[in-house]
């Protein structure tokens, strides 16, 4: 028998038991460091930039020589040099002169504006007319205005992105520290379940958790090691699950975890690890094992895809960010639910929906929402569905036109 937890209340167990588990901290280059989660504060040594430059090709000069100027009255300015790249400037600008300067040229000093190109006019004796007038600080990014020394430009628990990669080439930095991803052992138990490249017979089915749970423990972070399809056999699996405590940092078994006479994950995890909760007041997901090995959490999940798909979200998702220093980011959406959805079970519901925009333009502003109705062995149905909500135990249903909030599953 299942003494079922709340979803509140299981989040707090694992939170509470796991919350200073981290992974080894290793140093990677740039390259290598994408998608990787940051194990240290990066604070610039230097400016970014490191000199007042130009934006844009034009004319440095100092503004207000500009100012009241127009198509037909320019300013004239004196162009008394070129601003070659990747050198400082030979002279200084003074006022009525200027000097020509490229896109990323360093300003004059004296100058504190540049002119575009397009709003000048050179007339072959060295003079320059300015059309139209320009502020202090037009066109220049000035020293600093990227980033300031002792600025803290990326926090630990950041997981790298492109942006962040470039941002750190910018302030010279080659290699930085970063989280390990975590090592996932990954468990598929049944004897009805074969590979996936074989052919299944009747009363058997592929092995889809195997590579569904691979798939996202990858996208959550971690690193996937798929242990293969055990039998029915409690030392069969409990072989693997030694296994996976001596090589992983996180154990996800799926299928066995209900009370049935064949489902042996409960005992063989009881055997390793301190049980901290069996069963969690949800639908799907409600026969689900949560361990503490030493330190390793073992966590058992429903053998059927979409009951070990919606645990793994809200569970063991959160738990793989958290031993990387970071948070699971989440996106919502407010839609408008355009089927009744009931529900009576005494459990949180969760429910995949279908986002869609109406094309008429009245109602463009409102997504409509529509649920797919997906039993928790079913898997393929899922890929029409762009998140889930929820339904909390204490509420029978929804009704159509009712407003709710969807969760995106990317």
């Amino acid at each position: 028998m299942l003494h079922v937890m709340t979803t509140d209340e299981a989040t707090g167990v694992i939170d509470t038991r796991f919350d200073g588990l981290r992974t080894p901290t290793t140093r990677s280059t740039l390259p290598l460091a994408l998608h990787l989660v940051l194990a240290e504060d990066i604070v610039a040594g230097e400016d970014v930039p490191s000199f007042d430059r130009s934006t844009v090709d034009g004319y440095a000069l100092q503004a207000r020589d500009t100012f009241g100027c127009s198509e037909s009255i320019p300013a004239l300015e004196r162009c008394v040099d070129t601003v070659a790249m990747g050198t400082m400037p030979s002279r200084p600008c003074g006022v009525g002169e200027c000097l020509a300067i490229p896109t990323g040229g360093a300003l004059p000093p004296g100058a504190d504006a540049v002119v575009m190109v397009e709003q000048t006019e050179a007339y072959g004796d060295g003079t320059v007319g300015v059309l139209k007038p320009v502020a202090p600080g037009d066109n220049v990014v000035f020293r600093g205005d990227e980033v300031h020394i002792g600025h803290t430009v990326l926090s630990a628990g950041t997981t790298l992105l492109p942006h962040h990669i470039g941002a750190l080439s910018a302030l010279g930095v080659e290699s930085v520290m970063v989280r390990e991803p975590v090592r996932v052992g990954i468990i598929s138990s049944g004897d009805e379940i074969v590979p996936t490249s074989q052919e299944p017979l009747l009363g058997q089915m592929r092995d889809v958790n195997s590579s569904l749970l691979a798939a996202a423990v990858r996208d959550a972070g971690g690193s996937p090691r798929c242990l293969g399809i055990v039998r029915d056999n409690p030392d069969e699996l409990d072989a693997v699950v030694v296994e996976a405590l001596g090589d992983c940092q996180l154990v996800l078994i799926s299928g066995g975890s209900s009370v049935g006479i064949r489902d042996n994950s409960l005992d063989v995890i009881g055997k390793h690890a301190e049980l901290l909760l069996h069963g969690i007041a949800m639908k799907p997901g409600k026969p689900t094992i949560v361990g503490d090995a030493s330190g390793i959490p073992v966590i058992g999940l429903p053998g059927h895809p979409i009951a070990a798909y919606f645990v793994f979200l809200l569970f063991v998702r959160p738990l793989i960010a958290s031993m990387l220093g970071t948070s699971v980011v989440e996106h919502h959406v407010t839609s408008i639910l355009q089927e009744a959805v009931p529900s009576n079970h005494g459990r949180a519901e969760y429910v995949a929906v279908r986002l869609e925009r109406p094309s008429t333009a009245a109602v463009s502003s409102s997504i409509a929402a529509y649920p797919v109705h997906v039993k928790s062995g079913l898997i393929s149905l899922l890929t029409v569905t762009d998140g889930y909500f929820c339904i909390p135990r204490d509420q029978e249903g929804v009704s159509a036109g009712e407003e709710i909030v969807v969760t995106l599953y990317r």
